[in-house]
């Protein structure tokens, strides 16, 4: 059924018409032109197409738009602030935390979601959040050190 939709996106109150079945990936690609989120499998299971919805990291692929009604989406294009990298966005440039970059967006916000929860997490915490984020180039160990270094470097705050 086509209806209106309405959500913050990225900081700013978005509103589209269209199917609300239509998965929010689709959305944000192809009617909003945010294109950070990524197609991957198509089944919730890579963690390519990952967006924050509240303070939860969620799978854009298989989640309808009309889920998002009234609430906040954060995509990576709007992480960063007033032109500055988020401290995770620059801790995966300083540890080269990305090779061919597809999956990195997913993992950035996956990563951005669970410092939101738990904003010192240990070896152990980092590996099981991003358990199911695929990353085909194995940059993980390098993922794993730029997630820890930006926690200290957010001081158990998310911003």
């Amino acid at each position: 059924m086509q209806r209106t939709v309405s959500f913050t996106l990225n900081g700013k109150p978005t509103s589209v018409t269209v199917d609300d079945e239509r998965m929010l990936l689709w959305v944000l690609r192809n009617d909003l032109g945010i294109t950070g989120a990524k197609f991957g499998c198509g089944t919730a299971l890579c963690g390519a197409c990952t967006v924050i919805v509240g303070k939860d990291a969620v799978r854009s692929c298989s989640t309808p738009i009309r889920d998002v009604a009234g609430k906040r989406v954060l995509t990576i294009e709007g992480l960063g602030k007033d032109g500055q990298l988020h401290p995770i966005q620059k801790a995966f440039l300083k540890h080269h935390a990305f090779q061919c970059g597809y999956c990195t967006p997913g993992m950035i916000l996956n990563a951005y979601a669970l410092l939101l929860k738990k904003p010192q997490p240990t070896h152990a915490d980092i590996v099981g959040h991003l358990d199911d984020n695929l990353c085909r180039c194995g940059s993980h160990v390098r993922i794993i050190a730029a997630i820890q270094e930006a926690a200290s470097a957010m001081k158990g705050g998310a911003r």
